[in-house]
């Protein structure tokens, strides 16, 4: 350690910057050495990696027999499915849910979230101290402050970062689920199967709306590995976590239950989230007066009042001026 930051103080030649820098270094290799070995711990015991390396000995020392390879197809499936379908009680996980929300499914995702935690709490105040030795006239009270701060970050930040991913993930499929449900009612009134048409519609969206396709092929990889189809549609309205998809997935289980016609189902439920859709456009635009009312009064009027009512100022001072 006393040879490389030698070796940085005589590059540099100031005995402040090499501090730094040689600060930054340190926490940088500690980043990256945590990060790995947290990698290297999540991918051993990734179950679906062991299974992988299972099946691959069980390729390589029974090449040729045929009851081991139906045997190997049907173990394949199944790592499928358990990759696919979601593990049981992962509803029940707030943190998982968010997860979720903002497009990470993986089964790692919650480690790694408090893996961030972890490291961004240990990391920012170990930065913060090391920038405040560079500035010897903060007093104790001050260093302390400063901590705190970088603590408190280390706290917030990972969870308001993936709050703004779940709105920007939101927004991206409230924008997307209007076209789809239209596209939907029509492939189901054209006579195809409600999978047939969630298929049809993620193929189609998928260009323009990434994220809801996306949605949309995992709720019929999930019917295709065994999972009931409603039960599917609402691990869906979980991991968007949006009202107008949960509505949605209301009124088909209704429809399935009492059986009644999907079509119609979707037809209705498609005019009522246009009425919908109408009534929150009018609610946004009622709001805009009130809305504009701080812009209004603290921009646009007194540069109207100084063009109107100043150059009548001005004369009025002139005229006093000459008295």
């Amino acid at each position: 350690m006393d040879y490389l930051y030698g070796i940085i103080n005589s590059t540099l030649e100031n005995a402040t910057d090499a501090r730094l820098v040689f600060l930054l270094l340190t926490g940088l290799a500690v980043l990256v050495v945590c990060l790995g070995i947290g990698f290297m711990v999540m991918g051993l015991s990734d179950p679906l990696r062991l299974k992988m390396m299972m099946l691959r000995k069980q390729a390589h020392g029974n090449a040729g027999n045929s009851a081991n390879d139906r045997l190997m197809a049907k173990s394949s499936r199944t790592s499928l499915s358990e990759s696919i379908a979601p593990k049981e009680g992962w509803q029940d996980s707030k943190t998982q849910v968010r997860l979720t929300n903002a497009g990470f499914r993986n089964s790692s995702a919650v480690a790694d979230y408090y893996a961030i935690r972890f490291l961004l709490i240990l990391l920012l105040p170990t930065i913060a101290l090391g920038v405040t030795q560079f500035m010897p006239e903060m007093d104790a009270n001050k260093i302390a402050s400063v901590l705190v701060f970088a603590l408190l970050m280390g706290i917030i930040l990972p969870s308001y970062v993936l709050d703004k991913l779940i709105a920007r993930r939101q927004r991206a499929l409230r924008n997307a689920f209007p076209d789809a449900l239209d596209m939907l009612v029509v492939c189901v009134e054209a006579g195809l199967g409600l999978q047939m048409a969630l298929q049809r519609v993620a193929d189609e969206i998928h260009v323009s709306h990434p994220v809801l396709a996306d949605e949309l092929h995992q709720v019929n990889n999930e019917t295709r590995v065994g999972i009931d189809r409603i039960q599917a549609l609402r691990n869906m309205a979980i991991r968007t976590g949006l009202e107008d998809i949960r509505g949605l997935v209301a009124s088909l289980d209704q429809s399935v239950r009492f059986g009644t016609s999907i079509a119609d189902t979707l037809r209705v439920y498609s005019d009522e989230f246009r009425d919908k859709r109408l009534q929150r456009a009018e609610e946004l635009a009622a709001k805009i007066a009130t809305k504009m009312i701080f812009p209004l009064t603290f921009c646009l009027w007194p540069s109207f009042f100084l063009v109107m009512v100043g150059p009548a100022v001005l004369g009025v001072l002139a005229v006093l001026a000459t008295r």
